[in-house]
């Protein structure tokens, strides 16, 4: 059984009440999202689960400028996710930037758009659901299929802000042209093998509202190399983070 909790360097994860434990592809999504140098930062995170990629984000955040001001909305439909959030931020060195909500991003509206919106969305499209529902919930796109992500992600984001996403490697082309349909283009793509001479089993990708002539700065990471279980780029990419 994964552990209750998990620390790390400056923040701990508590994940006895929510269905998704923290994993590679949220830390990689933390670690990874592009984020700009500016006296503000509105930033939402769909689908928080335990809390983990909104934590990322307030510390790097909290790191960039030590007058930065930053505030991360997350929501999430599971009632325990939220919770479990809840608690994680409360606990943290950024509760007073940090807020959880239940709610569908389907439904959710905001006054304001967002600089940066975040998601490690459900990606099982058509695989054999797991029992537990909470589980099934966060892993497969019944809930919140990508068309819909892209469309309300678009809605909510700022003239000038950022999308960034974790996704299956097969869904590359989906979902970019799912955000041309909506103004969006590809700004940063890497793609995420296990080991080398494995296929890449994630991506990693950015989307801007302007289309640039030129191609999105592409790059491969590996998590393991031949000799050990983190690479030296995996290290580099996570070293504030892990323990």
């Amino acid at each position: 059984m994964p552990n209750d909790f998990f620390s790390f360097k400056h923040f701990t994860i508590h994940q006895d009440r929510c269905a998704m434990k923290v994993g590679t592809d949220g830390v990689l999504l933390g670690a990874w999202c592009p984020l700009t140098m500016s006296c503000r930062a509105h930033v939402l995170d769909i689908g928080v689960g335990s809390g983990l990629i909104s934590l990322m984000l307030a510390q790097r955040l909290s790191c960039i400028q030590p007058t930065i001001s930053f505030a991360i909305q997350a929501i999430d439909i599971d009632a325990g996710a939220v919770e479990q959030s809840l608690l994680n931020f409360a606990q943290s060195p950024w509760a007073e930037h940090l807020a959880s909500v239940r709610m569908a991003l389907q439904e959710y509206q905001s006054t304001e758009k967002f600089d940066v919106i975040v998601s490690n969305p459900p990606y099982f499209q058509s695989s054999l659901k797991n029992p537990d529902q909470a589980r099934a919930t966060a892993r497969h796109t019944d809930s919140l299929s990508y068309e819909e992500l892209i469309r309300h992600a678009a809605r909510l984001l700022a003239e000038h802000g950022t999308l960034a996403l974790i996704l299956p490697s097969e869904a590359e082309q989906e979902i970019i042209a799912l955000a041309e349909e909506h103004s969006l283009y590809p700004t940063h793509i890497t793609y995420v093998h296990s080991k080398p001479g494995k296929v890449a089993k994630r991506i990693l990708i950015a989307f801007a509202r302007s289309a640039n002539s030129q191609l999105p700065i592409t790059n491969t990471l590996y998590i393991e190399s031949a000799t050990s279980p983190r690479s030296k780029e995996y290290q580099e990419l996570t070293n504030d983070f892990y323990l």
